[in-house]
């Protein structure tokens, strides 16, 4: 009877023990040394931006790599889109305000003209109507006037509307450019945010991939169960996903500055 029992025994630890190895060998396979997610990540990858094209150091603060704030306020008004519509506008407006001033000389022209006489009327008798065209030698010249009842009363008004329009696309420049300080503000802290809530995101992601590498090697070691290992994979893989996400926000705001400022963005960093 002991002796069946033994047996049936160590019938079982041998089939426990088979299996474990099996597993361990399957476990090798995914997770083990060559595996890419396994590989060593040193601070400066996990730093890079997916696309370098940008020149700049995100492991560094941004705001001292670029210009000071308002000096890129200054290149947006002097390059934003909007801004150079305004001001077309507002040139526009008071082209037309200065031409309603002077409006008023279209009712007004002038005239030269010239009469030559052959002084007849003195050498013989010959009787003509045009006298004064036979003695007068020499240039006319005089200006006409014809003022309608618009000028007289209208335009005041005319020359106030179109005062008012100038005026009026003054002002909208100056809003737009308010408008313009106030989203490239709201860009430039936006930026500067996702900046540092990258690096916490990359101080998680080492840490979490970290505690992946000791459960692997808990794993091999046969300290822990594949459970464990998976859990602590899934783990790294969250941090990961969030960490890429960062960097997406990141890369926006930044695309988003350079195309507020309307310069390409090696003109908005230091020399």
């Amino acid at each position: 009877m002991m002796a069946s029992v033994f047996g049936l025994w160590a019938s079982t630890s041998r089939k426990i023990f088979f299996l474990s190895c099996y597993l361990l060998f399957l476990t090798a396979q995914s997770y083990g040394q060559k595996a890419p997610v396994s590989k060593p990540v040193s601070t400066s990858q996990a730093m890079a931006l997916p696309d370098d094209k940008t020149g700049l150091d995100v492991s560094q603060d941004l705001s001292g790599q670029l210009l000071p704030f308002d000096d890129i306020y200054d290149l947006a008004v002097a390059h934003s889109p909007l801004i150079k519509l305004e001001n077309e506008t507002a040139v526009s407006l008071e082209a037309a305000y200065r031409v309603s001033k002077l409006q008023v000389l279209q009712n007004a022209n002038g005239f030269v003209n010239y009469s030559m006489g052959n002084q007849a009327i003195f050498s013989s008798n010959t009787y003509t109507s045009d006298l004064l065209g036979q003695i007068a030698n020499g240039y006319r010249a005089g200006v006409n006037v014809n003022l309608s009842l618009f000028d007289v009363f209208g335009r005041r008004q005319q020359l106030r509307l179109n005062r008012a329009n100038y005026q009026a696309a003054i002002h909208k420049k100056e809003s737009v450019a308010m408008e313009l300080k106030r989203d490239l503000i709201t860009v430039y802290q936006d930026m500067l945010t996702a900046q540092r809530v990258l690096m916490v995101r990359i101080q998680d992601e080492q840490s979490a991939l970290t505690a992946f590498r000791v459960a692997e090697a808990e794993m091999q070691q046969g300290k822990i169960e594949p459970r464990a290992l998976s859990s602590a994979n899934n783990s790294y893989a969250q941090v990961k996903s969030i960490t890429e996400s960062a960097k997406g926000e990141l890369m926006k705001n930044i695309y988003y500055l350079e195309a507020m400022v309307g310069v390409p963005l090696q003109r908005l960093k230091r020399n």
